[in-house]
C-alpha cells in the first residue's frame, strides 16, 4: 500500500464532515465544536435530535418596549435608551455603570462582571436595548446584569416579534448560542421524512409543528403557552409520557422473558421467622409476604415495589423473603443508600436471621481493602447467603455465587440503572428477583410513571402498640419553653432528638450547624448527656454515638437529617426539628417516624423562623393534622412537585422534560393502553419514540 492510500482512511475518519442528520453529533453544527459539545453533554445533549427536545423552561415577553418613565420595581421588561454616561466605580465590588435615557426618563444599568470590549461598546450617544428585572437602587431605578444589545440607531433595536424561549443552561453556554443550535436542529428535523411521519393514536398537532411552536412561539394563543395548556405542549407531553410507559413496559417484558429462580420456601420460612419474633406479624405483612411468595415460586423474575409508612415493618417482610431464598440454597442481597442505613439493616437482619443459623454479610465502600476483598471472596464462593451493603454491591468486581433475590431499600435514592445493574449478577441464564422498598410513600399518580415496570404491594397497617405522635408547630421565639420541656422529658427517663436543618446540601455546612447547636444545647441543658451525629463523622464515631443513644448512655441526640432513616430507639419520645419550614413534607414525616416507636405518648415539635411563607404554613399545617404517609406524600407532590418529593437527583430518573405526573395524571391510563397497542402492533414506532425522549432503548433496558 502506498503512502497516499495509507492516508485515505485517516482523512475519512478525521477530515470530511458527514452529512448532518438528527443522529449527528452536535459538535458538527455551526457554532459548536468539541469544546461546546463537551459542555452540552452536561445537559444530556449529544446528538442533533437531543437539541429538539431540550425544551424551554419558561418564556420571556420582549414584544413591547416599555418607556423608562413607566417602569416599576419588580417588573421584568424590555427597555431602550441612549447612553447618557458610563463609568467604572471601585468600591467593595468593581462595577460598570451605564446611564441610559429615552428622552422621557432615565435608567441605570449595572454590571459586576465585564470586560474591556463591553466597556468600550457603551459610547455616549449609542442606543442600548436591555431586558431584565427593574429594581430600586441607591440613586433610582436600575437593572443589574440585563441581557442587552448595542447599536448606533434605535431602529436597529426593535422589540422581538415573538416570545423569547429561556432554556436550562450550563456554564459556558449562553441562551443565544443554544437558540442558534436549536434553530439548526429544527432545520435538520424539517428535512427528515421519517421524523415527520404521523404517530398512530396521538392527536394533532404533529411533533414537528409542536416543536416549532415551543421553540419559536408566535401567534395569538400565547396565553395558553404561558399557562402550559397549549395544544403543542399537550401533544409533546403525551408523546413523552407514552415514551416512558413504552420504555418501562419494554424493561418489564424483557425481564419477564428470562427465567427466574423458583423459590417455594418463603411461606415456611415466614412461619419459622414468626416463631423467633417477639411480636406477631400484622395482617398486612402476612398478605404482602403471600404476594412475594407467589412471585418467587412462579419461575419468572419478581418485579415488585413494596410501599409502607414509617415503622410499618417492611424489613421483616424482606427478611422472610431473604430467609426463603437462603433456605433454597440461593443468595439474597439488600442494598441501602447510606452506610448508616446499611449498618442498621445488617444489625436488624442478623438479629432476626442469626437465631435461625443464617449469617448476614456486609459489603460497603468504607470497608478497609483487606476486609472488602475477604467479603467479596466469601460472596463469590457462596459461603454467606444473605448480604447487606451500599452502592458497593453493584460494582463490577463484586460477584455472587448464586444470586436469587435483590432487595433495594429507599429506591428513590438510586437510579433505575443502579438497581438493574444487580440484575446481571445472577447465575447464567437466571434473572434475580427484585423487591424494591420505599418508606417514602409514593402517590399512585407518580408511581404510574416512575415504577410502571413494577407490581405494587402496600403495607397499610401499623404494628399494634405504636402510639400517635402529637405534632405542634412553634416559633423559634418559644425556644425557651421547648428547652424546658426537653429537660423534663429527659430527666423523667425518656430521650429526645434535636434535628438541625440547612438549605445547603453540603455535608460540611450541615456538620458545622449541628456542632454549633450541640455546643449551645450542652450549655443550656448542663444536666443532660448530649450526643452528636452528622454525615462527616467517621463510621465508627457515628456508630458509637448511635449505640450510646440506643442504650440510653446519652439522653439528647443532636443530629442532621442523617437520622431520617436507620435509627430505632423506642425510648425516644420527643423530636425537635429546627427550622422545619426548610424541609419537605416527606422528609418531615420520615423524621417524625423516629419517635412514637414505644408505648409512651410522643411529641414532634416543628420549630420555625417567622414570618412563614404560604408554602411553609401549608406544609406545617399538613404535618400538624395528618399522620397518613400516603396523604402527606400526595400533599407534598401537590405543593412542591416530584423533583422535591423524591429529591432533585431523582429528576433524572423520572427524566420528564415537559410532562408532570401530578398535573397530567389523567393522561396516563389511556397512554398505558396505547403503549400496549404499540408494543404489539407498532414496535418500530415504539423504539423511535423511546429514542426521541428517553435515549437508546437497548442501552436503557440493558443497563
Amino acid at each position: 500500500m502506498n503512502k497516499k492510500e495509507q492516508r485515505g482512511p485517516d482523512r475519512a475518519r478525521s477530515g470530511a464532515k458527514p452529512p448532518t442528520t438528527l443522529a449527528t453529533g452536535v459538535t458538527y453544527l455551526k457554532g459548536a465544536g468539541p469544546a461546546v459539545a463537551a459542555k452540552l453533554r452536561l445537559l444530556d445533549i449529544e446528538r442533533v435530535q437531543d437539541l429538539l427536545f431540550h425544551l424551554p423552561s419558561r418564556y420571556e415577553d420582549r414584544r413591547h418596549i416599555v418607556p423608562l418613565n413607566e417602569l416599576k420595581a419588580g417588573e421584568e421588561v424590555l427597555v431602550r435608551g441612549k447612553v447618557a454616561a458610563m463609568d467604572v466605580r471601585f468600591g467593595p465590588r468593581r462595577s460598570l455603570r451605564v446611564a441610559i435615557d429615552d428622552g422621557g426618563s432615565g435608567l441605570l444599568l449595572r454590571f459586576f462582571h465585564f470586560n474591556e470590549l463591553q466597556k468600550q461598546s457603551f459610547v455616549e450617544g449609542r442606543w442600548v436595548r436591555a431586558f431584565g428585572t427593574v429594581r430600586a437602587g441607591a440613586s433610582g431605578l436600575e437593572m443589574v446584569h440585563p441581557e442587552y444589545r448595542v447599536a448606533d440607531d434605535a431602529a436597529l433595536l426593535p422589540a422581538e416579534p415573538k416570545l423569547t424561549p429561556i432554556y436550562p443552561l450550563v456554564t459556558g453556554i449562553t441562551q443565544q448560542r443554544l437558540r442558534g443550535l436549536i434553530q439548526q436542529a429544527l432545520e435538520v428535523a424539517a428535512r427528515d421524512p421519517e421524523f415527520n411521519l404521523e404517530l398512530p393514536g396521538l392527536a394533532p398537532p404533529d411533533t414537528m409543528t409542536a416543536l416549532r411552536v415551543l421553540h419559536e412561539p408566535g401567534g395569538t394563543d400565547l396565553g395558553d403557552l404561558l399557562l402550559e395548556r397549549h395544544p403543542a405542549q399537550l401533544r409533546l407531553l403525551r408523546e413523552e409520557l407514552l415514551a416512558h410507559q413504552l420504555c418501562m413496559r419494554l424493561l418489564r417484558r424483557r425481564t419477564l422473558a428470562q427465567p427466574g429462580a423458583r423459590i417455594d420456601s418463603v411461606q415456611p420460612a415466614s412461619a419459622l421467622l414468626q416463631e423467633k419474633l417477639p411480636f406477631a406479624l400484622t395482617g398486612a405483612q402476612r398478605r404482602v409476604i403471600g404476594e412475594i411468595a407467589h412471585d418467587l415460586a412462579s419461575g419468572k423474575p419478581m418485579l415488585r415495589l413494596l410501599q409502607g409508612d414509617v415503622g410499618c415493618g417492611k424489613t421483616v417482610v424482606a427478611a422472610a423473603a431473604m430467609l426463603g431464598c437462603a433456605q433454597a440454597g440461593l443468595q439474597a442481597v439488600l442494598m441501602a443508600p447510606t452506610e448508616l442505613l446499611a449498618e442498621q439493616h445488617a444489625h436488624n437482619l442478623a438479629g432476626m436471621l442469626g437465631a435461625l443459623g443464617v449469617e448476614v454479610g456486609v459489603l460497603s465502600g468504607r470497608m478497609k481493602k483487606a476486609e472488602k476483598e475477604e467479603a467479596m471472596s466469601r460472596a463469590a464462593r457462596g459461603e454467606v447467603k444473605v448480604w447487606v451493603g451500599t452502592h458497593a454491591l453493584f460494582q463490577s468486581e463484586v460477584r455472587f455465587a448464586k444470586l436469587g433475590l435483590v432487595v433495594v431499600d429507599e429506591q428513590h435514592r438510586f437510579g433505575v440503572g443502579q438497581r438493574l445493574a444487580l440484575r446481571d449478577k445472577g447465575p447464567r441464564g437466571v434473572t434475580p428477583h427484585q423487591l424494591i422498598m420505599s418508606a417514602t410513600p409514593i402517590p399512585r399518580t407518580l408511581a404510574q410513571t416512575l415504577y410502571a415496570d413494577l407490581d405494587v404491594s402496600v403495607i397499610d397497617e401499623l404494628p399494634p402498640g405504636r402510639t400517635p405522635v402529637l405534632t405542634v408547630a412553634l416559633s423559634n421565639e418559644r425556644r425557651g419553653e421547648v428547652l424546658e420541656r426537653i429537660g423534663e422529658v429527659c430527666m423523667g427517663g425518656r430521650q429526645a432528638y434535636w434535628v438541625c436543618t440547612l438549605i445547603e446540601e453540603s455535608d460540611q455546612l450541615q456538620a458545622q450547624a449541628a456542632e454549633e447547636t450541640y455546643r449551645q444545647l450542652r450549655a443550656e441543658l448542663p444536666q443532660l448527656r448530649v450526643g452528636l451525629v452528622h454525615g462527616r463523622l467517621k463510621p465508627q464515631e457515628k456508630d458509637a454515638q448511635m449505640r450510646a443513644f440506643q442504650n440510653g448512655a446519652t439522653q439528647l441526640l443532636v443530629a442532621t437529617t442523617v437520622i431520617e432513616v436507620g435509627v430505632d430507639v423506642p425510648n425516644a419520645s420527643i423530636m425537635i426539628i429546627d427550622n422545619a419550614e426548610r424541609l419537605g413534607l416527606a422528609q418531615l414525616h420520615q423524621l417524625r417516624g423516629r419517635v412514637g416507636r414505644g408505648a409512651t405518648a410522643s411529641q414532634c415539635v416543628l420549630m420555625y423562623q417567622p414570618p412563614l411563607g404560604e408554602g411553609g404554613k401549608a406544609r406545617l399545617e399538613v404535618m400538624r393534622t395528618t399522620h397518613d404517609g400516603f396523604k402527606i406524600a400526595q400533599h407534598d407532590l401537590e405543593l412542591r412537585g416530584p423533583g422535591e418529593l423524591l429529591g432533585r437527583k431523582q429528576t433524572g430518573l423520572i427524566g420528564l422534560k415537559i410532562a408532570d405526573p401530578v398535573r397530567d395524571a389523567a393522561q396516563i391510563p389511556p397512554l398505558q393502553k396505547l403503549a400496549d397497542q404499540w408494543l404489539s402492533k407498532s414496535p418500530q414506532e415504539a423504539r423511535k419514540v423511546i429514542a426521541r425522549w428517553v435515549g437508546d432503548a437497548e442501552k436503557y433496558a440493558q443497563v
